[in-house]
């Protein structure tokens, strides 16, 4: 009977992840041509491929600083945003109705919007900035390798808030009140208070938002293939627009490669997220 009411659950699993899997690791083993038609077996040779690829120190390297840069000003951010919506002030509702906007459009059109922004003939951010006497000329913010990750980050930061923002709201409601009362009648301090009630109370709350974060932001293709599309080369891409682009846009156009790519993607989220958890239990034991 239990099975019964659990097959739909296990049905979906099995079609939507598992199935998925299987194959994507049956691809990674195998041998393509460059219009996608199965050849063969090719063993082991697309992950030595991949792994000995010229470019991939560096694709490593923008998607570390992607993800942290990302996730950590999304988490700052959203804390003092959040502390900021449970205050009771006129219009706090259309507030949090606008905040959800960023959260709810989607995420190509957002890019667009920001490349838009971004343009540097014509986009309103460099004149604004001119007009204000901020820049002497203007920058090319997509286009010049100096600014294309820090751009890229302010549009993964700018949506990643919303969610990240309810997240804490919610945490901050469920904060027992009279914990915060006794401590401002024993002398605590706001800072004191924030630091040694709010924090350790939000650490179920923290612990959702980072891993749930960090999933998404590394999962982000949208948004750093719609900036860095115009970009030749993987200066700027993470793992998984590399990904792609060995299938679909490089010279190997090689799908095997790609799915070699695409597991150690998958491998490497589940060794990120499982040490953060990893970590996040150590502490709690510690504490205890």
């Amino acid at each position: 009977m239990a099975l019964l009411w659990l097959a739909p659950a296990l049905a979906l699993i099995v079609g939507v992840v598992l199935y998925p899997a299987v194959k994507l690791f049956d691809a990674s083993r195998g041998a393509f041509s460059i219009t996608g038609l199965r050849r063969g077996d090719a063993g082991w040779d697309n992950y030595t491929k991949v792994l000995d690829h010229p470019d991939l120190r560096q694709v490593l390297t923008n998607t570390v600083v992607w993800v942290v840069a990302v996730v950590a000003v999304t988490i700052l951010l959203s804390l003092a945003l959040a502390q900021f919506l449970v205050k009771q002030f006129p219009g706090r509702r259309f507030v949090r109705w606008a905040v959800i906007v960023p959260w709810a459009a989607s995420l190509i059109i957002t890019s667009q919007l920001f490349v838009l922004l971004y343009d540097y003939n014509y986009g309103v951010l460099n004149h604004v900035l001119l007009r204000l006497g901020v820049l002497s000329q203007p920058i090319d913010f997509l286009g010049n390798d100096s600014w294309t990750m820090f751009s890229m980050v302010v549009v993964g930061v700018f949506v990643s808030l919303p969610f990240t923002i309810f997240v804490f709201i919610a945490g901050l409601g469920a904060l027992p009140t009279d914990v915060m009362e006794a401590a401002t009648v024993d002398g605590a301090s706001p800072w004191q208070r924030y630091r040694h009630i709010t924090l350790p109370l939000l650490r179920p709350a923290l612990m959702v938002a980072t891993v749930l974060n960090v999933i998404y932001v590394f999962n982000s293709f949208p948004i750093i293939y719609t900036l860095n599309d115009r970009n030749p080369g993987y200066l700027h891409d993470t793992t998984i627009t590399f990904m792609y682009k060995l299938a679909f846009k490089s010279q190997e156009k090689d799908v095997g490669m790609s799915a070699a790519a695409g597991v150690f993607n998958v491998v490497l989220i589940l060794v990120v997220v499982a040490i953060y958890l990893r970590i996040i239990n150590w502490r709690e034991e510690a504490t205890r």
